[in-house]
């Protein structure tokens, strides 16, 4: 068992409810984290007992500019799509979808638990303030997220400056003719080493137009089935350009600030 525990100096008692209801009431399905139904408070936290989950996130056995082997990319994705259309099925969104919220049973993904629902709202619920982690937030959220008052950007958001996203944006946006297009043009340097399986199911769950963004559901045997790393790996831009490694490995990999369980 473990407990996940809120200062009640910086949590108000709906948002509490709110996340504990929530989770009670997605728990039962097998890629989520499960909860025991036990909720109380001190003079100081709030609290509520879930799954203790024994291993790691995903993000810790993420290596920088390597990643993880695709039969674990691949277990991981069906099991966190299969948790997803759970929750969406529920009338809910996550909004805070990302690796450090994927919790890890064991290293090779065999499988792994969606976590953390301080976030999620009910689908079509007017979000007054936008929350959550700029690099893992789709862009048209991107897009209203006003900049800090010294206007900088945290390293690998993405915003309307975002060249990493933009190239990606030039060569699938425009609509269907444009998509059709890109497809046969040569994919920006950062997408070279994907299959064109693989590129045509990037395609559709980061289509740039969430109108005309695609789903797992139904496509998942057919992205599974097939190959995603292609035999070629072009240099990158950093390597191209002469940026370190470490550089660029500080930009992609980053861990966001997250709630700790305790066990």
């Amino acid at each position: 068992m473990a407990l996940k525990v809120m200062p009640k100096a910086s949590t108000k008692l709906q948002g509490f409810l709110r996340e504990y209801c929530i989770s009670l009431r997605l728990s039962q399905h097998p890629c989520i984290v499960g909860l025991f139904g036990i909720a109380f408070h001190s003079q100081e936290h709030y609290a509520f007992a879930q799954e203790l989950v024994v291993g790691k996130d995903l993000f810790a056995v993420i290596q920088p500019r390597v990643g993880i082997p695709e039969s674990a990319v691949k277990r991981c994705a069906s099991q966190i799509a299969s948790a997803l259309e759970f929750i969406h099925g529920h009338g809910l969104v996550h909004r805070d979808v990302k690796p450090e919220n994927v919790l890890l049973l064991d290293r090779q993904c065999s499988r792994v638990k969606l976590a953390d629902f301080g976030l999620a709202q009910k689908r079509g619920a007017l979000i007054r303030l936008i929350s959550g982690t700029l690099p893992y937030m789709a862009p048209e959220l991107c897009a209203v997220v006003a900049l800090p008052p010294d206007g900088q950007r945290a390293p690998g958001s993405c915003t309307p400056a975002d060249d990493f996203y933009h190239e990606f944006a030039d060569w699938r946006g425009g609509g269907p003719a444009a998509a059709a297009a890109a497809a046969a043009a040569e994919p920006p340097s950062q997408w070279q080493r994907f299959t064109p399986a693989c590129l045509e199911m990037f395609g559709e769950l980061l289509e740039p137009d969430a109108g005309r963004r695609g789903g797992w559901a139904g496509s998942r045997p057919t992205w599974t089935g097939t190959g995603w790393r292609g035999r070629r790996t072009p240099p990158t831009r950093w390597e191209r350009t002469g940026r370190s490694a470490s550089a660029s490995a500080t930009l992609s990999v980053r861990r966001s600030g997250s709630v700790k369980m305790a066990d």
